[in-house]
């Protein structure tokens, strides 16, 4: 077994001890395995071990192993990176998800220009729920506005919510996030059928995000190595 193989595998075991952890079923919380930066030879590796879901954050380079590893026709690909308006239309025509949006006028896009012979677009709306000044996303008090707008749009499915904590080693600071999040994500269930979908937690609050509800972790370096 290569060392890449070996890293996923000891990634899949900490979300299954994450789960236990958390008496949760593990099949309730994806991976999503962000291979930014890293070959397309590195994703049909991981992909032989069983995975399906990637995460990219830089679109030429996405292009390139999407075109790549079309023989994969179950693979699903995750947009997760700044969406502005000149990326809109790659992104729509070439991803399952997009995780990122924060603005009606790039949902309006991405909707506008989806494919017609392809299904709506996975969308999570990215929520700035340590209020950073430096961080994308929506104030906790813009979702309803933004999650209505998406939810009419033909061509987009609105699957939940995603935040990117503070960076800090203060877990009670991060608890307060993630159980904020929590309480988003289900008063949206309430309103939505198709809300599913809260993404939170990375390889070091991977346990912490699931012990609040996360049903999506978003994990690189721990399984491709550092960023080339």
């Amino acid at each position: 077994m290569s060392t890449l193989e070996q890293h996923y595998q000891q990634v899949s075991q900490r979300l299954q001890q994450a789960c236990d952890q958390s008496k949760r079923a593990p099949q309730t919380v994806k991976l999503l395995a962000v291979s930014k930066t890293k070959p397309a030879t590195m994703v049909e590796t991981i992909y032989q071990q069983g995975q399906r879901s990637f995460g990219e954050n830089y679109l030429q380079d996405a292009q390139e192993k999407i075109d790549a590893l079309q023989h994969l026709t179950d693979i699903e690909w995750h947009f997760i990176g700044p969406i502005q308006s000149n990326k809109t239309r790659p992104i729509a025509t070439h991803f399952h998800w997009a995780e990122t949006v924060c603005r009606d006028k790039i949902a309006q896009r991405l909707n506008d220009q989806r494919p017609a012979d392809m299904p709506p677009l996975n969308v999570l709306l990215q929520i700035n729920i340590s209020g950073e000044d430096q961080k994308a996303g929506i104030h906790p008090d813009e979702v309803d506005q933004l999650a209505a707008l998406v939810a009419q749009l033909p061509n987009l499915s609105l699957r939940g919510v995603m935040c990117i904590p503070e960076n800090t080693q203060d877990d009670a600071a991060l608890a307060q996030q993630f159980q904020a999040m929590q309480r988003l994500f289900q008063r949206l269930q309430q309103s939505y059928s198709s809300v599913d979908t809260l993404s939170m937690g990375m390889s070091a609050d991977m346990a912490l995000a699931i012990a609040y509800g996360s049903t999506e972790v978003r994990i690189g370096t721990d399984i491709f190595g550092a960023r080339s």
